[in-house]
This record gives structure tokens, C-alpha cells and sequence, in this order.
């Protein structure tokens, strides 16, 4: 009985290569997921890093818009102010004029009759 194999030994004997062929299969895949979860978190690493980045520009373009309406308030009072100055020239001459004039007056009434 030992000298032949049976048709019982060979279903057994391709069970356990079945068995064994399905068992290196899961070894495969296990070994491919791991790499798919270790490539998973190298994204999710680089995607925070990534997201940490655009916060920084964020911060850095709000800075940027505050420092430009800093700017415009102060180009558009430089523009008042140059629109305004010939107005003040005048009302300075306007105010030298008078006090020259009451600085005379104030000399012709001292002297005077």
C-alpha cells in the first residue's frame, strides 16, 4: 500500500499545494498592503506638509493685502494733502497779509496823530 499512491494521497498532496499556493498569494498581498498603507502615508505626510504650506502663503498674502490698503490710505491722503496745498499757500499769504497789515496799522496809530 505504501509502494503505490492513491488517488486519496493525490487529492490530499493538491490540497496542500492549494493550501500553500494560497497562503504565499496572502503573503503577497499582505506585503503589497503594507507598501500601499506605507505609500498612503507618505502621501497623507506630504499633503500636510502641503497644507501647512498654503497656511504660510495665506498668512503671507493677508499680510500683503493689509500692507497694500496701509498703502492706498496713505497714497490717497498724500493726494488730498497735494490737492489741498495750494489752498493752504493762499490762506498763509492770506494770513501774513493781514497780520502785516494790522502790525502797520498798529504802527500808524503808535506814531500818528
Amino acid at each position: 500500500m505504501s509502494a503505490s499512491a492513491g488517488p486519496a494521497d493525490l487529492d490530499f498532496e493538491e490540497q496542500r499545494a492549494r493550501i500553500r499556493r494560497m497562503l504565499d498569494e496572502a503573503d503577497r498581498m499582505s506585503a503589497e498592503r503594507s507598501k500601499l498603507f506605507a505609500e498612503q502615508s507618505k502621501f497623507a505626510a506630504e499633503q500636510a506638509k502641503l497644507a501647512a504650506e498654503q497656511n504660510k502663503f495665506t498668512a503671507e498674502q493677508n499680510k500683503l493685502m493689509a500692507e497694500q490698503a496701509k498703502f492706498t490710505a496713505e497714497a490717497l491722503k498724500l493726494e488730498r494733502d497735494r490737492a489741498l496745498a495750494p489752498w493752504q499757500i493762499i490762506l498763509g499769504c492770506m494770513a501774513a497779509g493781514a497780520a502785516f497789515f494790522g502790525a502797520g496799522a498798529a504802527f500808524i496809530k503808535l506814531i500818528g496823530p
